[in-house]
């Protein structure tokens, strides 16, 4: 975990989906947030970790963090 000043504001489990499922619930997530809000994902898809990078690129959207124990991924994104 990191500092305590990464608290989510809303956090999405995802593990156990695959793609383009965490994306797509995170995008719904994101949807309903105000600008410099944080989202955690949970995520067990390896492919996740590409995914969420590209999809911080493409939207604009920042990559606080990712990291990777114990077979599951955490992503903490802020919102644009």
């Amino acid at each position: 975990m990191n500092d305590v000043t990464d608290r989510p504001d809303i956090e999405i489990d995802a593990r156990g989906l695959n793609c383009p499922l965490p994306i797509l619930r995170t995008k719904k997530a994101l949807n309903t947030m105000k600008s410099g809000q944080l989202l955690r994902v949970l995520a067990t898809d390896p492919g996740s970790v590409r995914d969420f990078q590209a999809f911080c690129k493409q939207t604009g959207n920042g990559l606080v963090y990712a990291e990777e124990g114990n077979g599951e991924f955490q992503f903490l994104l802020r919102k644009k």
